[in-house]
């Protein structure tokens, strides 16, 4: 059995609607290996009155992996007084996942400003010089609404600029999709610069009008080739984590269980096929 059927993880905005603490019931319980956490999550409980002991409490108490955390939206295109404070958001998050014992960060590509690609590549190296400081590896996502890193080889464009070991790419097979791409644009990256998976599926037809991308879904329910991306993984020798990333209101209508486990089923499924045709 490939590695990846032990390296799935759950993706907290998956199930946005449902309390941290159960969330983390919820992807042990249900079978996952590990969980994605967000900014976001930490500020909500800190907002809740939780301590940062207690917040990492919760999560250590609840026997699973962090494999990724995510930091706050926008350090890519910010500079000054803003800059400073994002930057701020990445120091934070880069303790709490040594103190997790998590190893990669994650950065969406934020909002397109003033200074374009020389801002952007600045702004991550000094990103990369941070996580680097703390031992971790930092996976910047494309964004395929991004007026600018919206596809993998212009987030790859800016990872080479920057030419740091810990600084690499996170593929995620929605805005992978979205973006045009498909299995021949992974196979064109060297293994060792994906640093991290993220995976929802794309419903038939023209994007949500939504300013962010809720309409995901699980694995099969869409039009992405799985199979065919999960056996290019598999003969890349992929390692690291995928994260089951699938945001959408009517999942947060449902129970949260159904959702978590509906999402690790399909995806066991597709690898089972992935490896059938390898």
């Amino acid at each position: 059995m490939n590695i990846l059927h032990d390296h799935i993880a759950l993706h907290t905005w998956t199930l946005d609607s449902t309390p941290f603490a159960e969330v983390l019931r919820i992807a042990r319980a249900t079978g996952y290996n590990a969980v994605e956490l967000r900014h976001a999550d930490f500020m909500r409980c800190r907002q809740a009155g939780m301590t940062e002991q207690s917040i990492e409490r919760t999560v250590r108490d609840a026997n699973i992996k962090v494999a990724v955390v995510g930091t706050e939206n926008g350090v890519l295109y910010d500079s000054g007084d803003e800059l400073k404070r994002l930057l701020g958001s990445l120091r934070y998050v880069s303790e709490k996942a040594v103190a997790l014992g998590c190893d990669v960060i994650m950065m969406p590509p934020g909002q397109m400003a003033a200074g374009g690609a020389a801002l952007a590549a600045e702004n991550l190296k000094t990103c990369a010089d941070i996580t680097a400081g703390y031992g971790l590896k930092l996976a910047l996502e494309f964004n395929s609404r991004h007026p600018t890193v919206n596809t993998l080889e212009a987030s790859l464009e800016l990872i080479d600029a920057v030419n740091m070991k810990n600084c690499g790419l996170l593929v995620d097979t929605y805005h992978l999709h979205r973006s045009g791409g498909g299995v021949a644009n992974i196979q064109n990256v060297p293994v060792d610069r994906i640093v991290t998976v993220q995976f929802s599926d794309v419903p038939p037809g023209p994007p949500s009008s939504s300013p962010v991308a809720i309409d995901r879904l699980p694995p099969g329910k869409g039009v992405v080739p799985f199979a065919e991306i999960f056996r290019t993984l598999m003969a890349m020798s992929y390692k690291g984590y995928m994260s089951y990333e699938a945001p959408n209101p009517e999942q947060w209508n449902r129970p949260a269980d159904v959702v978590a486990l509906e999402g690790l089923e399909s995806v066991r499924a597709f690898l089972k096929q992935a490896e059938q045709r390898q």
